[in-house]
Formats: structure tokens, C-alpha cells, sequence
């Protein structure tokens, strides 16, 4: 959820090898075979050039870095541009040579005309390293409309990208667009500027700064590395984190693994939303996206390179349920069992947590707490997932467990701050977790 409106999220200390339930039918072997492949080196920026596709061979994309979009925004919060550019900012978890980007107009109801993109290395705030710019086309072409419900890959272009780098991509739009689609918590300023493009520019004339992230999807990197899907709510979203500073769990995560694992091992996308449920939309918080079970194929089975799923998300189930009478037990315990199937269909494990302590919030009640400490209760006993990472555990305050730690506490007895968010992903099992997505 997001303030108050958000979910809350708890981290658990490493799990026992109890928790290790194998691959439920993935076969690892062929999975590292595929992955182990090399990717052949000095590829083309265009295409139809690249020496892949002149061998028939398929390309091999990561995803280095994502979002959730949702919307359209109610009309009084809706951001309009008119012949600006804009310059959004994100982190790529994974390195590579050529990258590419995934723009949406999934919530749109006209046709996204887009004249110019361009991708780059960021120096810092809205300014591009020096060099380092590169126009992106589409089908080989510079401009693009993308239709009302569709998203649009760019072709690859060649930019050598560290894993951990800061990234801007420079949208210019001509005519006037609404960002109906859109990802709304982004804690991460990007820039829209005065009139006309300035894609290709190292600096940047700004009009504005905002924390969205308007029609970009995803990055992705030519590197065959497994790929884990972090999908939730606020707490996966990051809020109650520092701004600008890339302090969401998935963050931590990402960064550890390079340091535990080595670079580029796997890579880590965040599609947390603010507000986001496990079985039901939210009518009044449109920005708060479609709920996990429907959002499910678009937003982790589209993901390239995708091999691990990571969950945490339920907590809004229970307090936008009823007071007295809140959500039953089993309707959230069918919802993941239905998340946990549809991933294995497709050979993918599943990483899954326990709920967050969140007594103090303002939607708390015993009715609620008796839910989540029941399903955290099953996850411990069932085990339902390949693994778990007992949030509730790592993040509750030895003294009141029905509490979040003090230290950890952003504020609102739900949104873990800095510290607690890197003490989250501290809980990941990431020996077991690599070997599960054949890293």
C-alpha cells in the first residue's frame, strides 16, 4: 500500500535447508546448459547486422532492470506533456554490451506517438555522460506509435553497461501525451524539459523534475544470466526508503548478489506497486495496479531471462478487508498456491515470505493480526514455496513480535526504513536460491 495505503513487508533470517524443496519437475541441468552459453562477442548496434540473427541463431536478453505500470491516474493527477523530452532515471541490475527498452501504452486508450528515443550512461541528476548517447530505433526507424493497450520493444544498441549503473533514457514527444501509463512510486527523480528534444544532448534543460516512472517497462542487457522477479506491494516498492538512493530490498539484493555471488551472476527486477493486492484490484487507488493473480503473465512471465520469482505481498489483502471480519485464511493461502503453480508451468521457483509485523499501523486490528499470523503460521508449516525467507522473523521486535522493530521502522509501524529494507534482503538464501535458478 501506499501511505497509508500500503503494504507491509518483514524480513526472516536465511532459512534452514528444510526450506530447500528442489525443483518441483525444473530440470537445473539443461536450464545451466542454456545459461552457460557464450554470448559471441563485438555484436552490431543495428539488428539486421547482428551476427546472431545473419547465423539464425535466437538473441539471448536479460532483463537489468523493471517496474509494474498501472493507471491511468485519476485526471487531476495525470502529468501531460507537450513537445518536451523527458529524461527518466533508473539502475540496471545486469551489465552487457548492447541494451534495449520495453516502453508501454498497456493504459492508454489512443495511439502513444513517440518521435525520438535515445539511452545513455548517467553522469548525475539529468545529465548524460559524455559519448555515451545512442539513439534507440524501432524496426529501424527513429519514431514510433505504439497502440492504446500494447508495449513496443526497441531494436538493441551497442553501449557497454556495468552491472549497478545509472541509466537515463530520453523520451521526446512532439504533439501532447498524457502518461496514462505510468509506474507512480518510483522514489527515483526523473526530469521532463523546456520545449523541444533533447535526447541526444548531454545536458539537459529541465522544466521539472517528478518521482514516476511515465511508459518505461523494463531494460534489458545482452547477457544470458538468470533473471528474479521481485513482485509485491509497497514494501517490494520501496516505500519509506531514501530517494534517489536505490534503498528498496531488491536493491540490496541486487548489490549483494555481487558481492556474494560475482558480478552478473542474476539479475533483479523490481515490479513492486504501492497499494498492489494478491486477489483484488482497488477501484479508488487506480495507481495501486491489477491484482498479482491478474498482472501475473505480463508483469513476471514477460520478463526476459526470467528463472526466479520472489513474493511478498498479502498485507493490503488484509487491511482492505473488513475490521472484524477480515479476509478468510484460505482465500489468500489458494492465491499463492495459484502463483506458486502458474510459475512451475513454466519452470520457474519460487521465493516466497512471510507478512510483516505491523501492530500500531493505522488499519491494524487483532481480527487482521490473526490473519497474517495464520498465514504466516502455514507458510512456516506447508511449505508451500521452493523457499522462504521469514521476513516476519528478521523485522519483528523481539519484545512485541506483533511489532516492527524500532530501528527498522520508517514511521508508520508498517514500511521498513533504510536499514530495515537492507536487513529484508539480508534474509534471501542466495546459495540456494542460485543453484535453484542455475546460476
Amino acid at each position: 500500500m501506499s501511505l497509508p495505503d500500503s503494504s507491509a513487508s518483514d524480513s526472516p533470517p536465511t532459512p534452514s535447508a528444510s526450506h530447500f524443496k528442489g525443483d518441483h519437475g525444473v530440470d537445473r541441468n539443461r536450464r545451466r546448459i542454456l545459461l552457460g552459453a557464450p554470448v559471441l562477442a563485438g555484436a552490431l548496434a543495428a539488428p539486421i547486422a547482428d551476427v546472431r540473427a545473419q547465423a539464425g541463431q535466437p538473441e539471448r536478453w536479460s532483463a537489468g532492470w523493471g517496474c509494474a505500470p498501472a493507471g491511468p491516474p485519476p485526471s487531476a493527477s495525470m502529468l501531460t506533456f507537450t513537445d518536451q523530452t523527458l529524461r527518466l532515471i533508473v539502475r540496471t541490475s545486469l551489465g552487457g554490451d548492447r541494451v534495449r527498452i520495453r516502453l508501454s501504452n498497456e493504459m492508454g486508450d489512443t495511439a502513444l506517438r513517440l518521435a525520438s528515443a535515445h539511452v545513455g550512461l548517467r553522469a548525475g541528476g539529468a545529465v548524460v555522460t559524455a559519448g555515451t548517447s545512442r539513439q534507440l530505433t524501432f524496426a529501424g526507424r527513429t519514431a514510433v506509435v505504439i497502440p492504446a493497450g500494447a508495449p513496443v520493444l526497441s531494436d538493441p544498441v551497442s553501449l557497454p553497461v556495468a552491472p549497478l549503473a545509472d541509466l537515463a533514457i530520453s523520451l521526446y514527444f512532439p504533439g501532447t501525451v498524457q502518461a496514462s501509463t505510468i509506474h507512480n512510486a518510483a522514489y527515483q527523480a526523473s526530469y521532463a524539459s523546456t520545449t523541444g528534444n533533447f535526447g541526444a544532448q548531454a545536458s539537459f534543460p529541465v522544466q521539472r523534475a517528478f518521482a514516476s516512472w511515465p511508459f518505461l517497462t523494463e531494460v534489458d542487457v545482452d547477457r544470458v544470466a538468470p533473471v528474479l522477479v521481485a513482485v509485491g506491494d509497497s514494501v517490494t516498492d520501496g516505500v519509506g526508503s531514501t530517494s534517489n538512493g536505490n534503498r528498496r530490498w531488491p536493491d540490496f539484493l541486487a548489490r549483494r548478489i555481487q558481492v556474494e555471488l560475482g558480478s552478473n551472476r542474476i539479475g533483479v527486477v523490481n515490479r513492486g506497486i504501492a497499494a498492489n493486492r494478491l486477489l483484488a484490484d482497488t477501484p479508488t487507488t487506480l495507481l495501486a495496479g491489477k491484482d498479482l493473480l491478474e498482472r501475473f503473465d505480463r508483469d513476471v512471465l514477460s520478463t526476459a531471462g526470467v528463472r526466479g520469482l520472489a513474493v511478498l505481498i498479502g498485507i493490503n489483502d488484509i487491511v482492505y478487508s473488513p475490521s472484524s471480519a477480515p479476509i478468510p485464511v484460505d482465500d489468500l493461502i489458494a492465491g499463492y498456491l495459484q502463483l506458486v503453480a502458474r510459475a512451475h508451468l513454466h519452470g520457474i521457483p519460487v521465493l516466497g515470505a512471510t507478512l510483516p509485523p505491523f501492530l500500531g499501523f493505522v488499519y491494524y486490528t487483532p481480527a487482521r493480526e490473526a490473519v497474517r499470523q495464520a498465514v504466516n503460521a502455514w507458510m512456516r508449516s506447508a511449505l508451500p514455496f521452493d523457499l522462504l525467507a521469514d521476513v516476519d522473523l528478521a523485522l519483528r521486535d523481539p519484545d512485541v513480535p506483533q511489532r516492527l522493530r524500532a530501528a527498522y521502522d520508517s514511521g508508520d509501524r508498517l514500511h521498513p526504513n533504510d536499514v530495515g529494507y537492507e536487513a529484508l534482503a539480508a534474509t534471501v538464501p542466495l546459495p540456494a536460491l542460485s543453484a535453484l535458478m542455475g546460476a
